[in-house]
């Protein structure tokens, strides 16, 4: 009877013992495993060290990006205005050249019937003007 108290106690105390190292878990580590570890807590800091420099980078290519769209929308928005007024330029040239060409017959005609010997001189069409240069804005 004593012998089976023994034994009792004995795989009480093997319990309590294997159940505290399991709870407290075991300091000991490998050194292999301590190197491998230090060498991945390393390269996540390169890593995390990269990701920062690319979130960097690309922060500013946005914003260099955005600046250049801002440009070529003022560019587009520009050349529409200036399309608008060549437009109306040659529009409003067309309607003189008009104007003009009926002026000249009607003075013809008015010429040829008051003096019928006389020379009809034909208009000179009027010499266009070299567009001015548009002024640049720094």
């Amino acid at each position: 009877m004593t012998h089976i108290v023994m034994v009792r106690n004995l795989v009480a105390v093997a319990a309590i013992t294997m159940a505290s190292m399991g709870l407290s878990g075991c300091d000991y580590w490998p050194p292999a495993l301590q190197t491998q570890v230090e060498q991945l807590r390393s390269e996540l800091q390169m890593v995390t060290m990269e990701k920062t420099q690319l979130q960097n980078q690309l922060a500013s290519f946005s914003k260099v990006k955005d600046d250049l769209q801002a440009q070529v929308d003022d560019l587009t928005r520009a050349n529409r205005d200036k399309s608008t007024m060549i437009n109306s330029l040659q529009n409003s040239l067309s309607a003189a050249q008009e104007r003009l060409l009926k002026s000249a017959k009607a003075a013809a005609s008015k010429s040829s019937t008051v003096k019928p010997s006389a020379k009809i001189k034909q208009p000179v069409p009027a010499k266009k003007k070299a567009p001015a240069k548009a002024a640049r804005t720094y």
